[in-house]
């Protein structure tokens, strides 16, 4: 097959099906409660849909970046150390 055939579309879909599913997946991680760099305490909050917590144990965030993901099961590893 040339270009344009059938097989030309699979990459495009295979990188929408992980975006999507990562999407999903993360729509329940919401940022917990944490304490940033100067010890002042922040409470959690709920980011909105099609968005995740992001950011760091000192700062949380709400983003569409799967690559800034911070899961729920990470934040509590935060507060362990």
């Amino acid at each position: 097959m040339g270009p344009g055939g059938p097989a030309s579309g699979w990459p495009l879909a295979g990188t929408l099906l992980v975006a999507v599913a990562a999407s999903m997946v993360a729509g329940g991680e919401d940022c917990l409660w944490y304490v940033d760099r100067n010890g002042s305490w922040h409470p959690g909050f709920d980011c909105e849909f099609f968005t995740f917590c992001c950011g760091t144990c000192h700062q949380r965030y709400c983003c569409r970046d799967p690559l800034r993901l911070l899961t729920e099961r990470q934040q509590r590893h935060c507060l362990a150390f």
